[in-house]
């Protein structure tokens, strides 16, 4: 599968911004898929996930309740709707898909094998 995410840009503090994740060659409900973002100076931490099939979903603890994870299996694409953005938001975003992960890997990046380019979120306070 091949992942383009795109979507990301600059937006002062409280706003929001949806990114979306457009998959191609294979349908993305047959992957668990899920966002990563990587700050300056920072490693990738995990941000969401949507389980393959059955799509429950998953937050870090940083996001919860402030970004949503969907999937639109029609479009074959990924979203993530971020509202009440803090400029701790601040990083690349980037999207990430595997066939095989299981739940107590679903935050940890080297488990996915397939990812897609970054996109920079930039919030201002």
């Amino acid at each position: 599968v091949q992942l383009q995410a795109s979507g990301g840009g600059l937006v002062q503090a409280g706003g929001s911004l949806r990114l979306s994740c457009a998959a191609s060659g294979r349908a993305l409900s047959d992957y668990t898929t899920a966002w990563f973002r990587q700050a300056s100076g920072n490693e990738r931490a995990f941000v969401a996930a949507i389980r393959r099939n059955a799509g429950s979903t998953y937050y870090a603890d940083s996001v919860k309740g402030r970004f949503t994870i969907s999937r639109d299996t029609a479009r074959n694409t990924m979203y993530l709707q971020m509202n009440n953005l803090k400029p701790e938001d601040t990083a690349v975003y980037y999207c990430a898909a595997d066939r095989g992960i299981i739940l107590s890997s679903i935050g940890n990046g080297p488990a996915y094998d397939y990812w897609g380019q970054g996109t920079l979120v930039t919030v201002s306070s």
